[in-house]
């Protein structure tokens, strides 16, 4: 079967980490991307480069694309993706409010397209394996799943200004992540936060609706490197997985990244994938918001 070719639109920080991730994959490749200002790196790749959907739509083939800018850009360039013909895998949360990504997800049921969520860490194999001890009851009953995540540094201003921040931006994947693994939903929540209009710490304790609980905690400040981590207990027994280890997470990020843009592919042709839809991004953003009402 011949590659799916995809459009990147955005080359900023992810959507190169996505071009360095999907090259040499056999299944997937980068046909053409949309970047108005591209900066050497990307332009010595090779990759024909344009100023704009339109210009790109034009003069390359695609059977995809996959949305890299930023937060505050993907329901308006989700809508122009989508309304010229092409499915789309769009980088988390598709959306600063559940309201944009409900809207995403209606344009999506309209147009008939294929509308996938990158949330990568559905593709860590790892977490696969724990979620299938979850769902085969192998832990017992679920007691508690207590994730962090901690960033190296503290993001550029510019993109604190489009993030949404650090709920909408970092609290998303252990949202969607406790979703997965779970199969519950949030029903309550109390967030303790540092100081300022989008703080750099924050922690976070829920309720599920299976009568599960969840601890949640983010920062933005580990020297050593990025962090991610989750455990598990339950009445039959405790699971552990330390998804990104500041040595070597790198590796595991774009290994998962390259299979959820094959994933995508493989939707997109056979109607058959495992990745986060539209749903999923519209129940993360929703939590993210009750965290944000719940406490100071």
């Amino acid at each position: 079967m011949e590659s799916f070719r995809l459009a990147l639109v955005g080359a900023g920080r992810m959507g190169r980490t996505h071009l360095a991730a999907i090259d040499g994959s056999d299944e997937v490749s980068i046909a053409g991307v949309v970047e108005p200002d591209p900066n050497e790196e990307l332009l010595a790749t090779g990759i024909p480069v344009f100023g704009s959907l339109d210009e790109l739509l034009g003069r390359v083939d695609v059977d995809g694309a996959l949305l890299a800018v930023p937060t505050d850009q993907h329901a308006a360039v989700l809508a122009a993706v989508m309304e010229s013909g092409l499915p789309v895998l769009c980088e988390k949360p598709c959306g600063l409010t559940s309201a944009e990504a409900t809207s995403n997800a209606e344009l999506a049921e309209r147009t008939g397209l294929v509308l996938q969520i990158a949330y990568w860490r559905r593709f860590v194999p790892s977490l696969v394996g724990l979620r299938r001890q979850l769902m085969e009851g192998e832990l017992g009953e679920i007691l508690a799943v207590n994730c962090s995540q901690w960033d190296l540094a503290p993001p550029s201003e510019e993109f604190r200004n489009s993030s949404g921040g650090i709920l909408a931006d970092m609290g998303v994947h252990e949202f969607d992540q406790i979703r997965w693994l779970t199969g519950q939903e949030f029903t309550a929540m109390h967030t303790a936060r540092t100081s300022g209009a989008d703080p750099d710490c924050a922690q976070i304790v829920a309720a599920l609706d299976g009568g599960s609980t969840a601890m949640i905690s983010l920062g933005r400040f580990h020297p050593a490197g990025d962090s991610v981590k989750v455990d598990v207990y339950g009445t039959k027994g405790t699971a552990n997985d330390s998804i990104l280890h500041p040595v070597g997470g790198e590796a595991v990020f774009h290994q998962a990244l390259r299979a959820q843009a094959e994933d995508f592919a493989r939707l997109v042709r056979t109607g058959t994938g495992s990745g986060a839809r539209a749903a999923d991004a519209v129940a993360a953003l929703r939590a993210a918001e009750l965290a944000a009402s719940e406490g100071r």
